[in-house]
């Protein structure tokens, strides 16, 4: 069963080892386990629903709760401490395009807003309900899960966009297909979702972003039906998927999409390989990316990472053996882990290791073989779950990501690890603060970053420590010309940061289009635009 105040399946646990334990009470201090709300007690509180009846909508307060938060850090503290303040006036579960339309008329017709909830995995506010006086109706796209055609021909397949990642690639693996869209929330993330937030997986070195295999789709608008058609290419006018893709449901409601799929690959290997200091690392990756060698994943971690991911696994023994093996080879300083998948045909991949091989060892990197990277491989959705273990032992963990080119990585990392580290020293409180390249371009790389402090008694302090190092990681991105996000959206925790990028004209344009689509401005008002 899904847990409802924190990450994934509760049957999963990830356990924190004793060494694990003793390292994050060294560096951060030790933690307070703060008792949590229960789910009756949360319940108790859900206020009664101002919605007029429809036979599509749901008023049950537990539902409602269900989807009241995502998975931001914000949403746990309100979970967690039972503070939620807002919920949805009810749930709705279309399952074809004449009940989304009539959800749609319903909401127009009693001045209701409507939030589309996709898999619940928003880290940014996505799906939450604000404060005010007009109800709002979540619409849940979880029946709305079904492979509609699958065109060998074309290698293109429509799905209903509720379906989620594992339930999409089990139905294209039983043809021979594969997407590989993998985003860390893969698990439970949904296609319409993924789309609405311009979404990247983990291999998206080889099996592209969101907007390399959104072929097309179909929309429900306040003002009418818009079909996308899956051309291959078209200069026939701006692309209206640009449009969609990113748009975080302000624009209308995706109903299903047109993906462009491939033959499932012959091979797929993850190998390691170290390097004796952070900028030897990235000045290699870049040489790796502007070789145009047909990796699917480029990772790489920095020293701090290097450590802590494997001191928080519970490797004490590799951690042991590797520290004592870089230093006879002398990588033992500060090393970082780079983590390089490869997938695709075998004889391409031969050729291919060999030459990724070749140009890391020339930029001093150590090659280290497939055992870590099939470890990580095996653990990549995993992880997550440590999130509950160290709430449940009086810690917070949060991440935030950018994207910026080559000439700003180095500088820019350097100031936002810088931030976060030092963000609550007036509080005398400290924080632990990781960081690794998880995308890579020609011309840039994503910067992904993982921070963790102790939570305080009262979670309103909990919540002022993270807005505090949020803003100042945040502050510090935009200053140095990166994209406020990468990969997980804008929400509602990065809006006040998007004219920044998108400057004065290109928020009205976008202004524009959303009051056009939706003029009473109904659809998941606050989010992406204020």
């Amino acid at each position: 069963m899904r847990r409802w105040n924190g990450w994934g399946d509760d049957a999963k646990i990830h356990p924190l080892p004793q060494a694990a334990s003793q390292y994050l009470e060294r560096i951060i201090g030790e933690a307070d386990s703060v008792p949590d709300a229960s789910f009756e007690q949360v319940l108790s509180a859900v206020p009664t629903s101002r919605l007029a009846t429809h036979p599509l909508v749901s008023t049950n307060a537990a539902e409602r709760l269900l989807h009241a938060r995502g998975q931001s850090l914000p949403d746990w503290i309100a979970l967690r401490s039972g503070n939620i303040g807002v919920y949805p006036d009810g749930v709705a579960y279309p399952t074809n395009d004449e009940e989304v339309r009539s959800l749609i008329k319903y909401a127009g017709e009693t001045d209701t807003f409507l939030i589309p909830y996709g898999g619940g995995t928003s880290v940014v506010g996505h799906i939450n309900p604000l404060p005010g006086d007009q109800p709002t109706l979540t619409v849940d796209m979880s029946r709305l899960n079904k492979l509609i055609k699958l065109d060998e021909i074309d290698q293109t397949a429509t799905f209903e966009a509720g379906i989620t990642g594992p339930s999409l690639e089990e139905e294209l693996r039983t043809h021979g297909y594969i997407l590989g869209h993998f985003p860390q929330s893969w698990e439970f993330s949904t296609l319409g979702g993924w789309i609405a937030t311009r979404s990247s997986g983990q291999q998206s070195y080889y099996y592209g972003r969101v907007e390399d295999f959104f072929a097309g789709g179909h929309l429900e608008t306040p003002i009418g039906p818009l079909d996308l058609p899956p051309l291959p290419a078209s200069a026939a006018g701006p692309d209206l998927r640009e449009m969609i893709l990113g748009s975080e449901g302000r624009l209308g409601i995706i109903t299903r999409a047109t993906v462009r799929i491939r033959s499932t690959p012959e091979v797929e290997r993850f190998y390691a390989a170290f390097f004796r200091d952070w900028e030897t690392g990235v000045n290699a990756v870049r040489a790796v990316a502007q070789s145009d060698l047909p990796l699917s994943m480029l990772r790489l971690s920095n020293p701090q990472e290097t450590e802590t991911t494997l001191v928080l696994a519970g490797r004490e023994r590799l951690v042991s053996l590797a520290e004592r093996g870089l230093r006879l080879l002398g990588y033992g300083d500060e090393p970082c882990m780079l983590i390089y998948g490869l997938t695709g045909y075998r004889g391409i991949l031969a050729i291919t290791k060999w030459r990724t091989g070749t140009l890391l060892r020339s930029h001093g990197g150590l090659l280290v073989g497939k055992i870590v990277g099939e470890m990580w491989r095996k653990s990549r959705f995993y992880t997550p779950y440590l999130r509950n273990t160290l709430w449940e032992r009086g810690y917070a963990v949060d991440t935030l990501e950018t994207a910026i080119p080559w000439a700003s990585v180095l500088t820019t990392a350097e100031a936002v690890i810088a931030a976060l580290r030092d963000g609550l020293m007036d509080l005398e409180e400290r924080t632990l603060v990781f960081a690794h390249l998880s995308h890579i371009y020609r011309d840039g790389a994503s910067i992904y970053v993982t921070f963790i402090f102790r939570r305080a008694r009262d979670p309103a302090e909990t919540l002022h420590r993270w807005q505090k190092l949020k803003s100042a990681a945040s502050e510090i991105i935009v200053a140095h010309g990166g994209t406020i996000s990468h990969q997980h959206g804008v929400g509602t925790d990065h809006a006040p940061y998007l004219a920044v990028e998108k400057g004065e004209v290109g928020m009205s344009m976008l202004e524009a289009v959303q009051q056009k689509l939706d003029p009473q401005g109904l659809l998941n008002p606050g989010k992406l635009l204020r």
